[in-house]
């Protein structure tokens, strides 16, 4: 809707970089919060945030340049347009969370209850990053004609198409990640369990995630079988995961 937050000359400040950037602050901010609590050193989890949101970004790209190998052979150069948009969540999940899990073990930290201090600020960072997605275009909806949530992309610089009804697809999973979020923070007030929270987490996104992607338009992300995507078959697989971690986490409690 609006890529271009501010542009001063060759200066240019894309709308989806600030809300990136303010979800993964806020994201922080309240892990900090919730480490203060349990007497973890605060630097500590700012050092974990940082080194992760690093390797998401450098995964999430990665695994978007590899389903779109085609065009970036062509074009190598384009690999580190970041700001065009072209980051895939679950390549990010993918290279932070073993970025994630040697980091606490340098740090001696206790794995799944520093997973669970983070659970919510991933939900409320990726809500907050998907309104930048939804400002830059990228990730967008499939046709919706009539539909009344129905939106229309109009700058030229949005990598959206432009003058068609489209599902705020990005919405839609913003949304949802805030649901997530709010799940989360309640949850955290009756765990019974370390783990919890962060299989809870991964338990709600992949059913989001996988609900969302019908209502994508964007057919540069890739497909495994037919309709179904790549990060629908992820989505998956994660599903499974997260109830297997749930069972087993719940079991060892008792």
């Amino acid at each position: 809707m609006h890529p271009i937050l501010i542009k001063i000359g060759p200066l240019t400040i894309h709308t989806y970089g600030v809300m990136i950037a303010s979800g993964f602050l806020l994201g922080i901010a309240l892990a900090v919060k919730q480490a203060k609590k349990q007497l973890i050193e605060p630097d500590k989890i700012v050092d974990l945030g940082f080194y992760m949101l690093l390797a998401a970004i450098i995964g999430s790209r990665l695994f978007f340049v590899f389903v779109n190998a085609g065009h970036y052979l062509n074009h190598p150069l384009d690999i580190f347009k970041i700001w065009e948009g072209g980051l895939v969540f679950y390549g990010g999940v993918i290279f932070a969370i073993p970025t994630a899990i040697w980091f606490i073990r340098k740090k001696g930290l206790d794995l799944w209850n520093t997973a669970d201090i983070f659970a919510p600020s991933l939900a409320i960072a990726h809500a907050i990053g998907r309104l930048g997605c939804f400002t830059a275009g990228c990730c967008y909806g499939k046709h919706a004609e009539g539909h009344p949530l129905a939106v229309t992309f109009s700058d030229p610089e949005c990598l959206a198409p432009t003058g068609i009804p489209l599902h705020p697809a990005q919405l839609y999973e913003s949304a949802g990640e805030f649901m997530n979020f709010l799940v989360l923070i309640t949850l955290r007030k009756h765990q019974s369990f370390k783990g919890q929270l962060f299989w809870t987490y991964l338990l709600t996104y992949s059913v989001i995630r996988f609900t969302v992607e019908f209502f994508r338009g964007d057919e540069a992300r890739g497909f495994l079988v037919g309709n179904i995507s790549i990060s629908q078959g992820i989505s998956i697989l994660m599903f499974v995961g997260a109830i297997i971690g749930l069972m087993v986490f719940r079991k060892r409690s008792t």
